[in-house]
């Protein structure tokens, strides 16, 4: 059988590369997103492609059942299982009924009035972002047991690394257990959970399905955008009939009181309360379908909607699960990567049976004796795992792993014998995932022929190819009032699928005017399938009770992640400074200089919107700036010392660092290494984005006030230039109460703060250099189809140029001074402490005039200082560089770069700075210079 995908692989150049059951358990699609374009579509997790109950179910509970032997049943009954809206809702929870013990929650982007957030995280790659826990127990998350993590992959591991940070801060515990159907972390992440997990001073223990990595090609995101533009104009949905019946709507008698799911929390006695109730439940269905199970024997005999003839049992390359009793023969664990499952061996098997593997365990500890459903999931789980069948059964009409079953272009003629059953698919709804895979395994241990799969607000491109994942998709407008706002909702690979009955699954928020709206989901079913079923199932209300039994930590800003450390986003060691920015670093954001510039000034496009590209200084320019590192690190000491005594003197006695990354980042690690040093303070230390014309990150203050009490932050830049950040960031925080807007500087050569080290204009080396200099970090971005509304602002880590790297170096030279500067700096702050600082604005002034008198009429494009002239010579385009005469020593570099740029350098008296750099202030494509030739960026 063709994988499903080949489609992708052959135009993009995508890889799957791993175990060898990974093409049977993950196919390909594209999708509308702009920080990830592929998506790996799995075929047992019960979302875009239906599947059987059985196989989505066991897949999650074999996992449970592995987490329970890795953490023994007394661990197991301390634990807390925590799965991932929307995808993970279900394995999550099937996680949970495999360890048998423990409670289970799951995220939400639901929120629900009277529920107090207990906390919240943020998944960068994925197109709703943001996650809310709600739990109806305040107590659930504040034990110290096992915390146990389920998501249906584990990639890059940022979101599980913002959900532990987050929860461990506020709940430290000893142990986290991370689950996911696949491992598909690329080699350059695979130490980030070890080197994590050492940061926390916690274990974390990973189990996979199994493991593998994606191989992306350069330029794949930007094939993948074009991919799916030329094709969703044409994506497939098979012609619709007219529907045969309007839907039916059936009654369950869902228990009173047991919640719909894992929203707010399901406990084992709410499990125990649903499996009582399952089989009457499937019998409503049953009925109301008016469709008969198969009777015994004759499943294996009946014939699927495609035509084919499901041989030997096997369908979808999965084997039919044993009947009762039958030993689980030759079901092997994929192994881990090392060959070892995180250093643990799995337990001997006596007769190829897999030892533990029964029912959900019973509280106590014992196991229950083995059920049909529970015991066929089990095996269907296993099967999953393995390869899509081979040999003469699979050619035989077996349908592939991860295959969309779709209809066939004519009916196939009946064989003789017993009636086929009727396919029925069990629909979900978005979050709800549980209760309806539960009723659809219910309905196959009855007898039925089920699929399960549920519907998504995510978009995926629609390709009608047999190496396509996602075979056709049906579109409909959201029915549950989202907090977000209306938008699309997606079915993926249920029309033209064959099927001969729908049950559709909704709680009783969903079930709206817009449901049943002649664009809406229910006519949208009923046009491709004879028979449609409503189910509502009622959604849970919690029971809020205040008590003053629990203590709670401050609410946290649960609509936001925790901030990205190092090693994973940055060179600097975590402890230096959390970057409140999001990961943009898999996106192209780089433009040529020329072009950059005559976006922004034509205005076309603001420079917060893309990124230069990096500037790869000569052997020249480096030894350079080694000059100037070794003859300012004194004066840098001296400077870092007396901004940071005057800010502990009259600002806070324990100040919040909160740098303007990325000029500030470096002097505010530098700021907390002093007081470090000097007073053994260990501060907290930020970086956040401020854009010029569009503020600050109103996200970032946001989770500053949630973590921190404003009137502690102090926010901290490398020099002042004309002042117009310090004007910006006064303007942007009057909205928030309690921050103050003055701003700490190294350097105040304009007269523009009250909080400085010098109000010298001297040569700061890490305004020599870029990324290299600043822990490997780009100038932040702002671009709307990056930066959600509940979203930081982003950046990019540039990991490809560690080898050029000295931002630890440049720190280390600097701190090294400190002990012979102390003295200094006790001198100045005295004397500073006794001085009228009130700014004078002068720079401002001196920016003006130089407008005026260079005919450019525009502040904006006149950039005075050492560092903002080295900032126009590396990322814009120079017209000229205007130097304070007497002050070369400071402007090596500026000369070296203004001849390489083939910049002018005039000589002025009277300049209130060292050095101003002027951008050209009518620049099209080739109006570089001054003498109007083109200039090349270096």
């Amino acid at each position: 059988m063709v994988w499903t995908g080949t489609w992708v692989a052959e135009r993009l150049g995508v890889e799957l590369i791993g175990d060898e059951e990974l093409p049977a358990l993950l196919g390909l699609a594209l999708r509308r997103n702009p920080k990830r374009a592929h998506l790996l579509v799995s075929s047992v997790l019960g979302k875009h492609v239906p599947q059987r109950p059985a196989v989505v179910y066991g897949s999650g509970l074999a996992l449970g059942r592995r987490v329970r032997e890795l953490l023994g049943d007394e661990e197991a009954a301390r634990s807390v299982v925590l799965g991932y809206a929307e995808t993970a809702t279900a394995l999550g929870h099937a996680v949970a009924d495999g360890l048998g013990l423990a409670p289970y929650l799951h995220s939400t982007r639901r929120p629900v009035a009277g529920v107090a957030r207990a906390g919240g995280f943020e998944e960068s790659h994925s197109h709703a972002t943001s996650h809310l826990l709600l739990p109806e127990d305040p107590k659930l998350l504040a034990g110290d047991g096992p915390l146990v993590l389920v998501d249906d992959e584990f990639s890059t591991g940022n979101t599980v690394l913002n959900t532990i940070r987050a929860l461990h801060e506020r709940y430290p515990r000893d142990r986290y257990v991370v689950v996911a159907l696949v491992d598909m972390r690329s080699a350059a992440d695979l130490g980030r959970l070890d080197a994590f997990a050492t940061e926390i001073g916690a274990r974390v223990d990973l189990i996979a399905g199994a493991a593998g990595t994606v191989r992306l090609p350069d330029g794949v995101l930007e094939k993948g955008q074009a991919l799916v533009a030329e094709h969703e104009r044409a994506t497939p949905v098979p012609h619709p009939r007219a529907p045969r019946e309007a839907p039916v709507r059936v009654e369950l008698d869902w228990p009173a009181g047991l919640p719909d799911g894992g929203r707010h929390g399901f406990t084992p006695d709410h499990r125990d309360h649903l499996e009582e109730a399952l089989p009457g439940m499937a019998g409503k269905l049953a009925e109301a379908l008016g469709g008969r199970p198969a009777t015994p024997g004759q499943a294996e005999e009946t014939t699927t909607a495609r035509g084919g003839a499901e041989q030997g049992g096997a369908e979808q390359g999965l084997q039919r699960p044993a009947a009762r009793g039958e030993a689980e023969q030759g079901l092997q664990r994929p192994a881990a990567r090392d060959g070892a499952e995180q250093g643990l061996q799995r337990p001997a098997t006596q007769g190829g049976a897999e030892q533990g593997l029964q029912r959900p365990a019973a509280r106590g500890g014992a196991q229950q004796p083995e059920q049909p459903l529970n015991r066929r999931a089990e095996q269907a789980g296993q099967a999953s795992a393995r390869p899509a069948a081979q040999g003469p059964a699979a050619q035989g009409g077996a349908q592939q792993a991860g295959q969309p079953e779709q209809a066939p272009d004519r009916p196939a003629t009946p064989p003789a014998g017993p009636r086929p059953r009727p396919r029925i698919l069990v629909l979900g709804f978005e979050e709800l995932m549980y209760a309806p895979l539960r009723l659809g395994t219910a309905l196959e241990d009855a007898g039925h022929d089920v699929r399960y799969s549920t519907t998504t607000r995510s978009p995926v491109l629609a390709v009608d190819d047999p190496g396509y994942a996602i075979r056709t998709r049906l579109v409909f407008p959201a029915h549950d009032d989202p907090a977000d706002g209306p938008g699309e909702r997606y079915a993926y690979n249920v029309a033209g699928a064959g099927f001969d009955a729908v049950v559709l699954v909704v709680d009783s928020t969903a079930d709206t005017p817009a449901l049943h709206a002649p664009d809406g989901l229910l006519a949208q079913l009923a046009a491709h399938i004879p028979r449609v079923v409503l189910a509502v199932i009622p959604s849970y209300t919690p029971t809020v009770t205040p008590t003053d039994s629990v203590t709670e930590a401050p609410e946290r800003s649960s609509m936001l992640p925790e901030p990205l450390r190092g090693p994973a986003f940055s060179s600097y060691a975590p402890e230096e400074v959390g970057w409140l920015l999001q990961d943009l670093s898999d996106v192209e954001l780089e433009a040529p200089t020329e072009e950059r510039e005559e976006a922004i000034q034509s205005g076309g496009a603001h420079y917060a919107e893309s990124l230069p590209v990096e500037y790869q200084p000569s052997e020249r320019y480096q030894e350079l700036f080694q000059a100037a590192l070794e003859s300012s690190a004194a004066r840098m000491a001296r400077a870092v010392g007396t901004v940071t005594e005057t800010v502990l003197a009259e600002r806070s006695a324990r100040p919040v660092l909160v740098s303007l990354a990325r000029a500030g980042t470096p002097v505010g690690v530098l700021m907390r290494r002093w007081a470090q040093a000097r007073h053994g303070l260990d501060l907290p230390h930020y970086a956040v984005s401020i854009v010029r014309g569009r503020g600050i990150d109103a996200n970032a203050l946001r989770w500053l006030a949630a973590h921190h009490d404003p009137a502690d932050v102090v926010f901290v830049d490398g020099w002042t230039g004309k002042g117009a950040i310090t004007r910006e960031l006064a303007e942007a925080i009057k909205e928030f109460e309690g921050f103050d807007p003055e701003i700490a500087v190294l350097a105040d050569p304009g007269s523009c703060v009250r909080t400085y080290g010098t109000r010298e204009d001297f040569l700061i080396p890490s305004a020599c250099l870029n990324s290299t200099v600043s822990g490997l970090i780009s100038r932040t971005v702002l671009r709307s189809d990056l930066v959600g509304p509940n979203d930081f602002h982003g950046a990019k880590f540039y990991r490809e140029l560690a080898e050029a790297d000295v931002s630890v170096a440049f720190l280390d030279a600097v701190a090294a001074r400190f002990d012979e500067v102390a003295a200094s700096v006790d001198t100045d702050v005295k004397e500073l402490l006794a001085t009228d600082r009130t700014p004078t604005w002068e720079g401002w002034a001196a920016v003006e005039r130089i407008s005026e008198e260079y005919g450019i009429h525009d502040v904006n494009l006149v950039k005075p200082g050492v560092g903002e002239t080295t900032r126009v010579l590396l990322r814009r385009v120079p017209w000229k560089i205007l130097a304070k005469r007497g002050a070369e020593a400071d402007l090596a570099h500026v000369r070296l770069l203004a001849e390489q740029r083939g910049v002018p350098v005039e000589v002025v008296d009277e300049l209130p700075y060292s050095c101003v750099g002027l951008i050209h202030p009518q620049y099209t494509r080739g109006a570089t210079g001054a003498d109007g030739k083109a200039v090349v960026s270096q």
